[in-house]
């Protein structure tokens, strides 16, 4: 089916923090990274990878935009799922100041197997996380003047310090906290204020923080039970890949629970009876 058919109509978003969350480390896009899959599949992939992030890809909602049924866009979203480009689950909103998980469905262009999946969930795959050049960056550098007026910069100098900059926030340090590298104890003439600003940045640069790993529960494509990467072979868990479950274990014999319950029917008859005698 062509794409044009099937990005017709404009897809809705999720609310703020659901939604479609793409993958990282995904390779470039291609004409072919969907080959692979069946005529059906390949289309419906093709066309949840086009979408930005935080789209509502629940079988509703796709059915409204797509020409398929719920019935089938379930039974292709779960072949996507077992070709490895699909996950759903929930995670832990980093840096939330909460006990917040939303629902999330991981979309991967790249195929990837159980293993791959089992190491994202523990927080073991690299984010994709562009790091700012401008901007934040920029505007400090731009402002600097401002504070100190012998660290006064051009735009050039601002483009070319920025990297270094945005660096520093990416280790955690505020504006504040590199505006005082910048401007504390300077002498009285600066005659190079890009090299100073540059030699004093790579001198002060804080150290790398450990990252976070996240916080992420994965659950079987078709019952929704959460369960541990080792469980859901291709998103599914056993006993919905027709395995039987653990079997169940009681501390007490057949023989004991009756006798237990006898007692307890015991005890509640001849009470009243103490009590009408008091």
């Amino acid at each position: 089916m062509a794409e044009s058919q099937l990005s017709a109509v404009p897809h809705p978003l999720a609310n703020p923090g659901y939604g479609k969350r793409s993958a990282p480390g995904q390779r470039p896009r291609t004409a072919d990274d969907f080959a692979h899959l069946p005529a059906r599949e390949a289309a419906i992939a093709a066309y949840i990878d086009r979408l930005p992030d935080g789209s509502d890809i629940s079988v509703k909602m796709l059915a409204k935009t797509l020409p398929y049924g719920q019935c089938a866009l379930r039974t292709a979203l779960n072949n996507l799922k077992n070709a490895g480009h699909l996950r759903r689950g929930s995670e832990h909103l980093v840096g939330s100041g909460s006990a917040r998980w939303v629902t999330r469905t991981w979309f991967s262009r790249t195929a990837r197997d159980d293993k791959w999946w089992a190491a994202f969930q523990r927080g073991d795959v690299p984010e994709d996380s562009p790091r700012p050049t401008r901007s934040r960056a920029f505007i400090l550098l731009a402002a600097l003047g401002r504070t100190a007026p012998v660290m006064s910069l051009s735009a050039a100098d601002c483009d070319a310090l920025a990297p270094l900059a945005a660096e520093w926030f990416a280790r955690g340090a505020t504006e504040q906290d590199l505006r005082h590298a910048l401007t504390a104890g300077l002498p009285a003439t600066v005659h190079h204020p890009a090299a100073l600003a540059r030699t004093r940045m790579t001198a002060k640069l804080p150290p790398q923080r450990p990252p976070r790993p996240p916080l992420r529960v994965l659950e079987c494509a078709k019952c929704g039970a959460p369960g541990r990467p080792e469980a859901l072979s291709g998103g599914e868990c056993g006993p919905c890949r027709g395995e039987p479950g653990p079997a169940r274990r009681t501390n007490l014999a057949p023989a004991q629970v009756r006798a237990h319950a006898a007692e307890a029917r015991a005890a509640a008859t001849t009470r009243p009876r103490e009590r009408n005698h008091a």
